[in-house]
């Protein structure tokens, strides 16, 4: 297989995944080394194909639909709480973005849609002694959500409240 196949074959799993796929399994799929996977990715979005790095691997990512953004504040330790606020209200949680006062504007993706996903983003975060970008700025952080209609938003905007973690005026 040559490397445009190669690319190839990456598109077509990851066009066809419901969920992120490791650098790792690819390369075994493709008998090849991770760093080989990791540049034809490099290439591939070069190219102009979103591919999106989660901390659980590569996807393309489906169409946001109806996105807005939330601005939340607490602790560490509250971020597992407040990301099942989002999801259990129908939400997807795309991205979270914090404000440093050196590199500006920092943004990680998530792409977090489930309880499933969002255990297994914060036993990651546990495993590798992570800690949320949060951190970096008092806790005040924004978070891309994605929703299928309105309700879903106002949903998790009043749980949100509730928890006293929704940053408002």
């Amino acid at each position: 297989m040559n490397a445009a196949q190669r690319r190839e074959s990456i598109l077509k799993r990851l066009s066809g995944a419901e969920a992120p796929v490791s650098a790792s399994a690819l390369a075994a799929l493709l008998g090849v080394s991770r760093q080989i996977v990791v540049g034809d990715v490099a290439l591939l979005r070069a190219g102009g194909v979103q591919i999106v790095s989660t901390s659980r691997g590569y996807l393309i990512p489906p169409d946001e639909g109806l996105v807005r953004q939330v601005v939340c504040q607490h602790t560490p330790h509250q971020t597992q709480e407040e990301l099942y606020a989002m999801v259990d209200g129908g939400c997807t949680v795309l991205d979270v973005t914090v404000e440093h006062p050196v590199y500006g504007e920092i943004t990680a993706p998530l792409q977090l849609s489930c309880r499933y996903d969002v255990d297994e983003f914060v036993r990651k975060m546990q495993e590798n002694g992570a800690q949320p970008l949060s951190l970096l700025t008092d806790g005040i952080h924004a978070h891309r959500l994605s929703a299928p209609g309105e309700d879903a938003f106002t949903r998790v905007l009043a749980v949100l409240r509730s928890k006293r973690m929704l940053l408002e005026d």
